[in-house]
């Protein structure tokens, strides 16, 4: 679903009629009785990825000024390059699913990675600490994370 409600997005960006008629039969359509394991109806998830460094072609959010309860900008930008200031790194963007181009330039620490859920990720594992049983007796592992990609990670140390 999520792969349609971006094309519908990107048919409205076009032609705006077009794209609100389709809009309009995808609802009729996902009105109907859900089944399966997935019950949610939602747009497709992004989640922020906070203290990963940033490179050249991630896609990244604006953050709100610090100390501002404001809410963020939601667009989500893509690096396009990167430039060292005197005192810090300035990041070239360029706006995701914009029809005409938008560009922009912030402080690369008023960024965060985001990736969206069909984007493929490596996530590192990190210690922050275990607690041990005693002796030999095998010790427990919290896992901090989106539900996916923590069970990709597991792909990685566990046997399926």
């Amino acid at each position: 679903m999520s792969r349609l409600t971006d094309l519908i997005a990107q048919a409205k960006a076009r032609d705006v009629q077009l794209g609100l008629e389709l809009e309009r039969e995808f609802k009729v359509l996902s009105s109907r009785r859900s089944f399966g394991l997935n019950f949610e109806r939602h747009r497709p998830e992004n989640f922020e990825l906070p203290g990963r460094p940033i490179r050249k072609g991630d896609k990244v959010r604006i953050l709100p000024p610090r100390g501002s309860v404001a809410g963020g900008d939601p667009r989500i930008w893509k690096i396009v390059g990167l430039n060292r200031d005197d005192k810090s790194r300035i990041a070239r963007l360029d706006l995701i699913g914009s029809t005409e181009p938008v560009k922009a330039v912030a402080d690369v620490h008023d960024l965060v990675v985001v990736a969206e859920f069909r984007d493929h990720i490596f996530p590192g594992l990190v210690s922050t600490g275990k607690i041990e049983g005693g002796g030999d007796k095998p010790f427990h592992t919290v896992i901090n994370g989106e539900n996916f990609h923590v069970l990709e990670a597991l792909t990685f140390t566990h046997r399926c």
